[in-house]
């Protein structure tokens, strides 16, 4: 299996290679060069499987030779030993052919743990085995750092930074990042929103100038393809837990940079019999504006109950742009180059292939609380802000009605108490027993301006590994 840029300049790599790189270097990013393709029969066998059975016979395809079967095997059963459901990623029902998928029984309580327990994982078992020391760093809306934390926080060979919007993520989310006191994990509170943390990280992958010779640059972002990889095995599991391959399954997700959504599209190319993929944003919703009406211009970004989509740049979507563009890297570099700038379209042609599989919705605060307290009253079942916007979404432009439906519930509602109790709930939602003294912790947390200078010269300064 090899891997190649968006962009179309940059060398093809293995799945090792591209585990260690990131961002491409010229600026793309990484993408199979073709996709493992699975009959309706050999989906149908897979009915009985575990969560982890389903994940070795989905990931190592992508891995290829890159670690041996037995090894992978080890790395994916040990991946998911954390989670506290044994089913790893359990569907509720909210009305009839209407579910919701719970993606956040990891140990940080959001769906980024399916992902980012495995990379951690990877991780490890690659340095080890190269003797290699990396730098990490990452940028968080609020999920991505704690499960990144928790993912790589055992790995003598790396150096994690993680950046994060200052004051502009939950409490829980926060803490849950700053209480790991590690000395290879250092939290920055950086000055300004999500695009500014994710700006920097890119900026860092493009000129790796500030850190030691002897330091490799790993991205934890959705921009590193394990993540992808690792979250299309849940729409497999989804889908034959109600009856697939037999019959197809339509899937809403909260999104705001794309992977998780992207994850479920590349499930559809590899065999999985999906109807519709809906696309649930929140008022910052350029992905929304694009697939209903192609407009792709940047709009400022706006803080909401939901700030673990408050994104305006999402990156995942060049992954998908590349192939509704039919591949052509160059035609990718223009667009992302001018989308910098000034206010662009997505090609008629592409556009129309954009618009095949995916429908999409924007829910403001006013409904997403709304839908908590709809959701409660009718069922008891409590959702999390980013959650809600999914479940609305689906309700407005799901296309059939006698399929299942399927919500990705991406967070805990115990990490939003404050979207919660706008809905009506009593009382702040209860953490899971084995966080029920985060807020008594010892925290530790840098705040940076936000400038890429200072923030690359603390991450200069403070390699330990």
């Amino acid at each position: 299996m090899k891997y190649i840029s968006t962009r179309g300049k940059a060398p093809a790599l293995n799945f090792e290679q591209v585990l260690l790189t990131g961002l491409a270097p010229d600026g793309g990013l990484y993408v199979p060069e073709t996709l493992p393709q699975f009959s309706q029969q050999e989906i149908a066998s897979w009915a009985g499987l575990s969560y982890t059975d389903l994940a070795f016979k989905i990931v190592q395809p992508f891995v290829d030779d890159c670690i041996p079967a037995d090894d992978l095997k080890a790395i994916i059963d040990d991946t998911y030993i954390d989670f506290r459901h044994p089913s790893i990623a359990p569907l509720v029902q909210l009305d009839k052919n209407e579910w919701v998928l719970e993606l956040f029984q990891g140990p940080t309580l959001a769906f980024k743990d399916f992902a980012l327990q495995m990379l951690g994982r990877l991780l490890d078992y690659i340095l080890e085995r190269r003797h290699q020391k990396v730098v990490i760093m990452g940028a968080t809306s609020g999920d991505t750092g704690s499960a990144a934390i928790q993912g790589c926080k055992r790995c003598s060979n790396i150096d994690i930074f993680i950046l994060h919007p200052h004051q502009r993520v939950s409490d829980v989310q926060r803490k849950q990042m700053t209480t790991v006191l590690a000395d290879n994990i250092h939290n920055i509170a950086v000055q300004g929103n999500f695009d500014d943390c994710q700006s920097m990280i890119k900026a860092s992958f493009n000129d790796k100038s500030f850190l030691p010779e002897d330091r490799q640059l790993v991205a934890v972002n959705s921009i590193n393809w394990a993540r992808i990889m690792a979250q299309i095995v849940y729409y497999f599991y989804a889908s034959l837990s109600l009856g697939g391959p037999l019959r197809p399954v339509a899937f809403s997700v909260p999104t705001g940079n794309f992977g998780d959504i992207y994850a479920g599209y590349l499930a559809s190319k590899m065999g999985l019999p999906i109807d519709q993929l809906v696309v649930a944003t929140n008022t910052n919703d350029i992905l929304h504006r694009c697939i209903s009406a192609n407009d792709f211009s940047k709009q400022p970004l706006v803080h909401t109950l939901s700030p673990s989509m408050d994104i305006v740049i999402s990156s995942n979507f060049e992954r998908l742009l590349f192939d509704c563009y039919g591949r052509d890297g160059a035609a990718i570099d223009d667009l992302m180059t001018r989308f910098q700038s000034e206010e662009v379209s997505i090609a008629d042609s592409a556009f129309s292939n954009v618009q095949a599989l995916f429908d999409s919705y924007m829910v403001d605060d006013k409904q997403t609380v709304q839908t908590i307290a709809d959701v409660y009253e009718s069922t008891e079942y409590l959702l999390d802000p980013h959650s809600a916007i999914g479940v609305e979404a689906a309700r407005k432009v799901r296309r059939r009605n006698d399929i299942p439906m399927i919500t990705l519930a991406t967070a805990h509602p115990a990490k939003f108490p404050e979207a919660v109790m706008k809905a009506g709930y009593p009382q702040e939602p209860q953490l899971p027993h084995h966080m029920a003294d985060l807020f008594e912790q010892e925290e530790r947390c840098t705040v940076l301006a936000n400038d890429l200078t200072v923030v690359q010269q603390f991450v200069a300064n403070n390699i330990t590994a």
